[in-house]
């Protein structure tokens, strides 16, 4: 039998309680507090079980416990302990401002025992990111990790770098905090599940607001069962809570439901305070599906406002006036006089959400009452400061994720230029909302040998569990490349008119209802309306796999029956996107900018387009500053892949049109030598086989000797070719992202400075690729530019051969 007395007694029993296990924590420290007698002791033992109560989700019998150990008369240090206990219940109560008070008195209490010194700074600092000032809370955080390394506590110092990371990630800093999230993550996740799974929680929400719902939801659920699974109630429904309120924007549904599920588990822990946020998560969540929702908002944000919680206080009232303007809209009413009135003005500092939804109330109170000019004017500001925060950001893959933020503005305004009948207007918005991630000057990110070792090592074959750790550690490493801080602004129309030299561009606008194409010449401006958009989304749904399936070789009535049909289905897209254009484009090369649901038409071999320059531009303002200067043409280079049988053959073929041409083949077509060349080549022409990477694009890639070549290694090129062709299935497609961008390897190397990518959206015929790319390059080599050369080497689509489905990107 122990002779453990109670000071060891309850050591053992506070330890037990940090690794969840509370009901060994239970047992211990009622032994410790039935042989306890002095003071001191006692009023220690009754503090840890309040906090035992507060983790079994029961906070006020906790904060009587509290109350009881207090009424002890310790002084000094030993109350300072317990004040700062009783801070802690209190923030976890919801009640901020009295835990706020209560910790300054601890600490005033504490600076004999560094230990607790630094856990009282460390929990005030929890309280001040929960009123979102999160200078105050890295300072705490900070002065805590200082005191736990001084004192030898290496698990609890990543904690506090853990949770400063948390405050950069509130002040915007994305990059900042996975990156500290990342350094003080195997430390913490060594001391058990639970802080593993509050570590999880936190990089979800960090993944979550850089746009990976998929990824961060996931990792939520997973912490809330985690903190289930140890009937740890009230921090389930905080990592519930916290994924509700990242739901809100892409899927409200589901955001409402997973609050009213934390706010069943806050109910049940007697926290109101938290309970409030779930409330007002849900409600967010029900204005933003569009429903009527259940309570007034403004009721709800007084009392977030009385806890200090006033950015989730105010982002509550600026939906709740949106709220009132969409209800006076649907019911065909004007918006009512409180609607009017602005919060504001809103400041700096504010979280870019509520930035931007301050920016989406004026633009509806100025459509509301008639100022659509001026509605404009507020979504454009706003879009200005997103693409401003968005700036900060170097890799291509966090700008398309956290583009997100901008969307809601960007198809309003939109959706107003089209309503406006304005050209310039039209013209304006349609560059707008496709440029949410290309607005953003582009950087060469400096050499990363580490990023270098972890793609060879990629490359090289791996287990399932260390591919998927590998991925996530290449793209977190990707995004720590610092951005430019410069945003190019969109080329006006009359701007793209003088700069055309002899092309025409159209711009495919693809709206709620209908489609809608703006024709740009040198010496006029076409609006046409081209019809619904239900039909265009019909003809569109299952493009991609007839592509795939009209490349293969089936037996002739099935092939021609198969080709027919895509014949037939490109006839059918040409009728609608190109007949109604002729008259006005006359036989002039093409640019388009389409919008992304038109990211797998194959725009070559639409009728109208066939045997004509056509040029697919991410907008008319990136295609012009490439085109700045001419296209080099003076030297190239060509990959063969493995298991491409025809693939040799291609480039041997293709590299008889350019003199001292270097072709790579068999064993020297490695990841190494393809890099080298590519850094060296004006032209690169790569035949091998190609994936799509639905998961994440830029881990699309062509298969080389050596393994999978992505478009991560394409960022470590310090020098990229002006055109690449890419002779490989699939690689020719985007995934859309956020409505309008589009990212995948084609999309990595314009974003790494290539001018012309020629590349197909559907899987090709081996012998249609050879015969293509031996046309291509003779007119490569005789100085046509990319689309030019192009037009004259597809041919039309008929029932009687394989298509070539490839398009020209710039």
């Amino acid at each position: 039998m122990t002779t453990d007395g109670p000071d060891e007694l309850h050591k053992q029993g506070v330890a037990a309680l940090r690794s969840g296990d509370l009901e060994r924590a239970r047992a211990l420290l009622g032994r410790a507090l039935s042989l306890a007698t002095a003071p001191a002791v006692l009023a220690r033992i009754e503090s840890s079980l309040a906090y035992l109560e507060a983790d079994d989700s029961n906070l006020n019998v906790a904060l009587d416990k509290n109350d009881r150990a207090l009424e002890f008369g310790v002084e000094g240090s030993t109350r300072g302990v317990l004040l700062a206990q009783r801070a802690l219940l209190l923030r976890r109560a919801g009640r901020a401002a009295e835990a706020l008070e209560t910790f300054g008195a601890a600490i005033s209490s504490l600076h004999g025992l560094p230990l607790d010194l630094a856990k009282a700074y460390l929990n005030r600092g929890t309280v001040h990111l929960d009123r979102h000032d999160t200078v105050k809370a890295a300072q705490d955080f900070e002065a805590a990790a200082a005191l736990y390394r001084s004192s030898g506590e290496p698990i609890a110092a990543a904690q506090a770098d853990h949770n400063r990371a948390y405050a950069l990630f509130l002040s915007g800093d994305l990059v900042g905090a996975l990156a500290l999230m990342e350094s003080s993550y195997e430390v913490q996740a060594s001391a058990g599940p639970l802080i593993k799974a509050v570590c999880d929680a936190d990089r979800a929400e960090v993944l979550m607001a850089a746009g990976l719902t998929r990824q961060g939801g996931e990792m939520l659920r997973q912490a809330a069962e985690a903190y289930g699974s140890k009937g740890q109630r009230q921090r389930q429904g905080e990592a519930e809570l916290v994924l509700a309120s990242h739901l809100v924007a892409t899927d409200p549904g589901e955001a409402e439901r997973v609050a009213r599920s934390a706010l069943g588990w806050f109910e049940e822990a007697r926290a109101p305070g938290l309970a409030l946020r779930a409330r007002a998560v849900a409600y967010e969540a029900a204005v933003t599906a569009g429903q009527d929702p259940s309570e007034d908002g403004e009721a709800l944000a007084s009392p977030l406002e009385d806890q200090g919680l006033n950015w989730p206080a105010l982002r509550v009232r600026l939906q709740a006036r949106l709220a009132r303007i969409r209800s006076a809209e649907n019911a065909g009413l004007p918006a009512r006089p409180a609607s009017r009135r602005v919060i504001g003005p809103v400041p700096p500092e504010a979280p870019i959400d509520i930035r931007l939804l301050e920016r989406e109330l004026r633009a509806e109170l100025a459509v509301a009452a008639g100022r659509a000019v001026a509605g404009l004017r507020e979504i454009r500001a706003g879009l200005d400061e997103f693409h401003r925060w968005q700036s900060s950001f170097g890799s291509l893959d966090l700008q398309t994720n956290v583009a997100g933020h901008g969307r809601t503005l960007a198809r309003r305004g939109l959706d107003l230029a089209i309503d406006s009948g304005d050209a310039d207007v039209l013209f304006e918005w349609s560059e707008r909302a496709r440029m949410l991630a290309s607005r953003v000057q582009s950087v060469r990110p400096p050499s990363d040998p580490a990023l270098a070792e972890m793609l060879a090592e990629l490359r090289g074959g791996v287990a399932t569990e260390r591919e998927a750790q590998l991925r996530q550690e290449i793209r977190e490493r990707a995004w720590q490349v610092k951005g430019s801080g410069q945003v190019a602004d969109p080329i006006s129309l009359s701007d793209l008119q003088e700069r055309l030299d002899g092309s025409a561009l159209v711009a495919y606008v693809v709206a709620a209802e209908r489609v809608v194409a703006l024709v740009v010449t040198a010496d006029a401006v076409k609006r046409v309306d081209l019809g619904d958009s239900g039909s265009l989304r019909g003809m569109l749904g299952g493009l991609l796999p007839d592509l795939d399936v009209a490349a293969t070789h089936l037996p002739g009535p099935l092939g021609e029956a198969v080709r027919g049909d895509l014949v037939d289905r490109m006839a059918r897209l040409s009728n609608m996107l190109v007949a109604p254009l002729i008259d006005y484009i006359g036989d002039s090369p093409v640019v388009l900018t389409p919008s992304a649901v038109l990211a797998p038409v194959p725009w070559t071999l639409l009728t109208g387009f066939v045997g004509r320059p056509v040029t697919v531009a991410q907008s008319a303002t990136t295609w012009l500053a490439r085109r700045a200067t001419p296209v080099r043409l003076d030297s190239a280079g060509f990959v063969a892949g493995p298991r491409v049988m025809r693939a040799p053959d291609e480039v041997a073929v293709s590299a008889a049109s350019w003199p001292g041409a270097r072709c790579l083949t068999g064993d020297e077509a490695s990841a190494e030598a393809v890099a080298s060349l590519a850094q060296e080549v004006d032209v690169l022409h790569i035949a091998a086989h190609g994936r799509h990477s639905a998961e994440n694009p830029l881990f699309s890639g062509v298969e080389l000797t050596d393994g999978a070549w992505h478009g991560y290694d394409i960022d470590l090129l310090a020098a990229v070719p002006d055109v690449v062709l890419l002779s490989a299935c699939e690689v020719g497609r985007s995934n859309v992202r956020w409505g309008e961008e589009l990212i995948g390897l084609v999309g990595a190397w314009l974003h790494a400075g290539t001018r012309a990518v020629i590349a197909s959206p559907a899987v090709v015929a081996d012998e249609v690729a050879h015969k293509v790319f031996s046309d291509l390059h003779a007119g490569l080599a005789k100085g046509l530019v990319p689309a030019e050369a192009l037009a004259g080497a597809v041919p039309a689509a008929d029932a009687d051969s394989a298509p070539a489905p490839f398009v020209c990107f710039s």
